[in-house]
């Protein structure tokens, strides 16, 4: 009795696909004809990109279940499995986001001290000097900017771009946007081991239609862990910019994030440090400084580990109020705070130029394999 293809198609069709809980002859990823020459099946799958986490389990249940039919009928079979994909690859790491020119990590020590507000508010500050200007939230487990930028509801789509499907970021107050909270339910906790959080952020990286900026900045989670490294490896950072409070606490995790990016084997240049929740200023005294957590402590972290200190931004009610509105205050340019954020964004422009004229580009990490 010779093989014929029907019953190849039936051995196929036992092997359900992940992704789409189908069968694959049902999920259409049998890509031409069945070929059969004696003993010899040949045939093509088409998964939706190279990167399919499922492709090598997918692959070895149908060489099994083919190979289980063929011997209920007894023949002999040599089996040959070709796999192509729907999606042209993502480009090689070196050839991401060719259109970005600078591409800036806000980061922080440790988290509460106001870096996802920093982020949001420089990003809109670099958008009102009429910089081009895109923001990706990284921080996987806390993401902040669907509520910042009220964006609670927005669903990411995705276009064919160049034979690859690429998504396509919010545009709010002129940024562009892109946050894992677009993805996943606010209201549950986001339970990922490390390889799943790092797939995602090279995801958000390299599938994306981010186009022409003068600034990506990536607001990073907060501490060092595998996010950072997984930036770090797939990027060449042009800085950094650390967070922190003046409490000794967080100036402690401060230096930590500071030497990580200046480790040798990272080399990322730090552009500066932000202390933010310098003071207190009530509303009804303006005039009034109020050292909560003590005073100027950034500033002499920045001097002892010879950073730039780039601003000092007050604790005031309204920014609070604004990041719940999703209106970052910065755009309240004739209040205090909006020119403190302000001036933040120009710092941070000055010190991206001063950096770019007296330094090389960064390489990404490389890791042996």
């Amino acid at each position: 009795m010779a093989l014929y293809p029907n019953l190849i198609k039936e051995a196929l069709a036992q092997v359900i696909y992940p992704g789409t809980k189908k069968n694959i002859i049902e999920s259409g990823m049998l890509a031409g004809d069945i070929r059969i020459a004696g003993p010899k099946v040949s045939f093509t799958l088409e998964f939706e990109k190279e990167t399919d986490p499922f492709m090598k389990s997918v692959l070895k249940a149908a060489e099994a279940n083919i190979k289980y039919a063929c011997q209920q009928v007894g023949e002999p079979v040599e089996l040959e499995i070709k796999t192509q994909t729907r999606q042209a690859p993502r480009p090689e790491p070196e050839k991401l986001l060719p259109q970005v020119k600078n591409i800036i990590a806000v980061a922080s020590g440790k988290g509460g001290v106001g870096k996802s507000t920093v982020s949001a508010n420089l990003a809109v500050g670099l958008a009102m000097l009429g910089y081009k200007v895109g923001l990706l939230d990284a921080d996987v487990f806390g993401p902040s900017v669907p509520k910042m930028f009220h964006l609670e509801d927005f669903k990411p789509c995705a276009e064919r771009i160049d034979g690859r499907d690429l998504l396509i970021p919010a545009e709010q107050y002129g940024i562009k946007l892109l946050s894992v909270g677009f993805f996943v339910d606010p209201n549950s906790a986001t339970i990922w081991r490390g390889g799943m959080a790092s797939s995602a952020i090279k995801q958000l990286i390299g599938d994306t239609q981010w186009g022409e900026l003068d600034y990506l900045l990536i607001d990073m989670p907060p501490g060092t862990s595998d996010i950072h490294l997984t930036v770090v490896q797939t990027l060449g950072l042009t800085g950094a910019v650390v967070v922190s409070t003046p409490q000794q606490v967080a100036l402690a995790d401060a230096r930590k994030g500071i030497d990580m990016f200046k480790n040798e084997s990272i080399n990322v240049p730090v552009l500066g440090l932000v202390e933010n929740m310098a003071w207190f200023t009530p509303a009804e005294l303006p005039q009034n400084k109020y050292y909560l957590f003590g005073k100027e402590g950034v500033k002499q972290l920045a001097e002892e580990m010879q950073v730039p200190l780039l601003a000092q931004i007050p604790v005031v009610q309204s920014i609070c109020e604004s990041g719940d509105d999703g209106k970052p205050i910065v755009m309240n340019y004739d209040s205090m705070v909006g020119q403190s954020f302000l001036s933040l964004a120009q710092a941070v422009v000055t010190q991206t130029n001063i950096r770019n004229a007296t330094m090389p580009k960064t390489e990404r990490v490389h890791v042996e394999k």
